[in-house]
C-alpha cells in the first residue's frame, strides 16, 4: 500500500513539474506617449504566438500581459515591441524602428512628451 501511495505522489510531482503555465502573467514597462502608441504596442504583443492578453497604460507605461509560456517567452514579446519602435526596460528599439513611428509618438523627444501631458 505504501508503494502505491509513494508511486502516486511521485507521478503527480513529475507531471506537475513538466506542466506548462498556460496563463503566465507579467508586467513590463514600455515607453510611449499616446493612444496610437497603445494600439501599436498591444498589436505587437498579439503578433507573438501565445499572447492571450496585452493591455498597455498610457499614464503608467505599464504593459500587463497574460501569455502561454509553453508557446512564447518575455524575450520574444520584448523583441516584438522593439521591432515596432518602442523601448522596453530590456530591449531598446533600433533607430530605424523608432523613426518609423508617427511623429506624434516620438516618446524620446522631450517636446513630444510635454505636448502629451495633460
Amino acid at each position: 500500500m505504501k508503494k502505491i501511495i509513494a508511486l502516486t505522489v511521485l507521478m503527480f510531482v513529475g507531471l506537475t513539474a513538466f506542466a506548462q503555465n498556460k496563463n503566465a502573467k507579467a508586467s513590463i514597462e514600455v515607453d510611449g506617449v499616446c493612444g496610437m502608441c497603445k494600439d501599436r504596442i498591444e498589436k505587437a504583443c498579439f503578433k507573438v504566438k501565445g499572447v492571450k492578453s496585452a493591455v498597455w497604460s498610457v499614464e503608467t507605461h505599464e504593459l500587463q500581459l497574460i501569455y502561454n509560456d509553453g508557446k512564447t517567452n518575455l524575450n520574444e514579446i520584448h523583441n516584438s515591441i522593439a521591432a515596432v519602435g518602442h523601448d522596453t526596460k530590456e530591449i531598446k528599439a533600433t533607430k530605424e524602428a523608432y523613426e518609423s513611428v508617427h511623429p506624434c509618438c516620438k516618446y524620446r523627444d522631450e517636446e513630444v512628451k510635454e505636448d502629451h501631458k495633460e
